[in-house]
């Protein structure tokens, strides 16, 4: 039977063949599980998005990792749990409307031999529009119709109160806009946790609260191995990094932000718990090590 889900899938397919298959970016073994990194695309961002309003020491300490500070392009890395009973996805990406060098999950997990009807449980880490805005298609159907949902108590709440819109500021109200609206199909269907919380076997809800009010990062642990998907509480490779107690421009609550990447870093650090990053580089998992009093991003490869 010809539906608009599977002419929409049928679509996706083909233009995979097409193009350039989209690969695994990375993959490491929890116990038992896997966890792996699959590519969104990137973002295209004005070369300041990270540098704004920061020492002009932030524009060095990018230009000493051989990047432009022309144009900002960070990858979107979204973490797939599997453990043999449960595919968990961190986070949807961007679907077809934010930006044209990102939607490109379904490629992804197509070039992996995977479908949207494997996908048992979508984890949400934030709802800023490349973490949430590829929940639904061209149709205005959910790309994910079998999957359980779960989000923090205090992020949907946020989104979905009206007066968000009008007190986000006039740069993020397409954000607010575009969440509720994400928001409504899932209202029947949505989990919610909080801080502290089992939101999944082996998956804890960690607080990272300040990129959004109710960002989430989370704890998977099997046995004694353990990983954190961090989703955008750390949000780059290398000001990040060198120093976490500047506020980002990106965070909606700056000294909160800060909070939040500080106490990641100094825990990831001690314990050598690898790292998952939305936005880190080399499909965005690797470690945090302690460097002159900061830290530094280790890709796994």
């Amino acid at each position: 039977m010809i539906t608009r889900r599977n002419l929409l899938a049928r679509g996706a397919a083909s233009a995979a063949l097409l193009g350039a298959p989209k690969l695994l970016l990375a993959e490491m073994s929890l116990g038992g599980a896997t966890i792996s990194t699959l590519s969104d695309g990137t973002l295209t961002l004005p070369g300041d998005f990270v540098t704004a309003n920061l020492p002009e020491e932030a524009v060095d300490i990018i230009k000493s990792y051989g990047l432009s500070t022309d144009q900002y392009t960070p990858e979107c890395n979204l973490a797939l749990y599997r453990d043999g009973t449960n595919t968990v996805l961190f986070d949807v990406g961007s679907g077809p409307d934010f930006m044209p060098s990102a939607g490109e999950l379904l490629d992804s997990l197509d070039a992996q031999g995977l479908g949207a009807g494997d996908i048992t449980h979508v984890v949400f880490t934030h709802a800023h529009p490349d973490h949430i805005w590829g929940l639904i298609d061209d149709f205005d159907e959910l790309v994910f119709p079998d999957a359980s949902y779960h989000i923090g108590r205090g992020e949907w709440d946020y989104w979905w109160n009206p007066e968000t819109v009008n007190t986000i500021g006039e740069a993020r109200t397409t954000f607010a806009v575009g969440a509720k609206r994400r928001f409504e199909f899932l209202e029947d269907k949505i989990n919610f946790f909080d801080a502290g919380d089992e939101v999944l076997p082996g998956i804890a809800a960690v607080a990272t609260h300040g990129h959004t009010p109710g960002h989430m990062a989370f704890e998977i642990r099997n046995g004694s191995e353990s990983a954190m998907v961090v989703g955008d509480a750390i949000g780059n490779p290398h000001v990040a990094f060198h120093h976490p107690e500047w506020e980002s421009g990106s965070d909606q609550d700056g000294a909160m932000g800060v909070k939040s990447r500080k106490m990641l870093m100094n825990r990831m650090a001690a314990e050598q718990m690898a790292i998952i990053g939305f936005h880190l580089p080399g499909g965005g998992m690797g470690r945090v090590e302690a460097m002159d009093g900061a830290y530094r991003f280790v890709p796994s490869s």
